[in-house]
């Protein structure tokens, strides 16, 4: 795994607006950086990543098999009782799911450790599918790329194999928050997949859906919404006033109900406690005095919690670093800290996706500190052995 600095494509802001991909900049710095890239090895890709994210993913599933059966455990999670059997339903009916992201702490050398799971709303979808991809192939189009670079990469193709598979007939309904530009993005990109294969597609905004008398959710011309894909969190869902109406709506929901288990951090504890030493997992439990000192070599983490906010960290030499964020009011984790490595100033994350069931592919971001936040960078990555 290397660094690759380079030179951009003169062209290539151009190219990202005419593609829709608007958030390429944010607040006047830069989100999509294309000076440099990630270069792995096959073996590093394959052996690295690609087979531990199908094995935790097998793992997760797992996980949400023991959870649905187990008041305990969902009560552990700090999920609402009046939600557990809308959950279980979900799982045990088999309600289909579309995507989902692992965040890994990986330098190129020793096994990948498992930060976090991003499965109900995870972001970066579409410069990770998309644009990363677009740029290998246009960048071996005009010589600045070897002819053999590859990429890590056919979240699109699963995608599209997912969306086919759902035999959709009805409108498919993409919502994302009004003022989220990215949120936008990540939702057009998958409304446009679901329209390559058939499926007619339309967007709302979070704040649009409405509730009818006879408890259906429909759009702003009171039309039923019979399939719903909501870049909106289950946990904040669950305390909303339409929360409780989801049980008895015949509204199709994706994600489904049984990912809030998975999008929840207090998953991690459980999965040590189920695979003790496994060597993409870290040490993590239950923090139980979330106002003290975080410890030598440990994260603090909540429950629920976006783009790093109020996470703490104390490395193994004393380092504090810490983000404040709104997320106080949920129980917290301590994680083993597994530092992320650092390519120039910059510590550097892995997403990597899965799609239906699969491993698909991968994003690099970059972060000035190490704790990975919504100021990051994402950057391109190509394998060449």
């Amino acid at each position: 795994m290397k660094k690759i600095h380079c030179a951009e494509r003169h062209d290539w802001k151009q190219t990202a607006e005419s593609l829709g991909f608007l958030f390429h900049t944010i607040d006047d710095e830069p989100y999509w950086d294309e000076r440099a890239y990630y270069q792995f090895t096959l073996e590093q890709i394959e052996n690295d990543l690609e087979d531990p994210t199908t094995e935790l993913h097998e793992m997760c599933m797992d996980l949400v098999d023991r959870v649905v059966h187990s008041e305990e455990l969902l009560d552990r999670l700090s999920i609402p009782a009046p939600y557990y059997d809308m959950i279980r339903t979900s799982w045990l009916e088999g309600h289909p799911h579309l995507y989902g992201r692992m965040d890994f702490s990986y330098s190129g050398n020793g096994p990948a450790k498992l930060l976090e799971l991003n499965y109900d709303t995870p972001t970066s979808l579409y410069e990770t599918a998309a644009f990363q991809w677009g740029w290998l192939e246009q960048c071996i189009e005009r010589g600045m790329l070897p002819r053999h670079a590859d990429q890590f990469n056919s979240i699109d193709t699963r995608l599209h194999e997912a969306f086919a598979q759902l035999k959709l007939t009805r409108p498919f309904y993409f919502a994302s928050m009004k003022d989220s530009v990215e949120d936008k993005g990540t939702t057009d990109y998958l409304r446009l997949i679901a329209e390559k294969v058939g499926i007619e597609s339309r967007h709302i905004d979070i704040e649009d859906i409405g509730l009818s008398a006879d408890g259906r959710f429909v759009d702003l011309e009171d039309r039923w919404i019979p399939h719903l894909f909501k870049l909106h969190a289950w946990e904040l869902i669950f305390h909303e006033p339409f929360g409780a109406a989801i049980a008895e709506c015949d509204t199709q929901f994706f994600e489904p109900a049984w990912k809030s288990i998975l999008s929840n951090k207090g998953a991690l504890p459980l999965l040590w406690e189920l695979h003790k030493g496994h060597p993409n997992l870290l040490a993590a439990h239950l923090d139980p005095n979330p106002g003290s000192a975080v410890p030598k070599g440990w994260v603090r983490k909540p429950y629920f919690s976006r783009e790093g906010a109020n996470i703490e960290l104390q490395t193994a030499e004393g380092l504090i670093v810490k983000e404040d964020g709104p997320y106080t009011d949920a129980p917290f984790i301590l994680q083993e800290f597994a530092p992320l490595p650092k390519f120039d100033d910059s510590y550097t994350l892995i997403g990597s996706w899965v799609i239906g069931d699969q491993a698909a592919g991968i994003g690099v971001r970059e972060d000035n500190s190490l704790i990975t936040k919504d100021s990051s960078r994402f950057l391109p990555h190509l394998i060449l052995d």
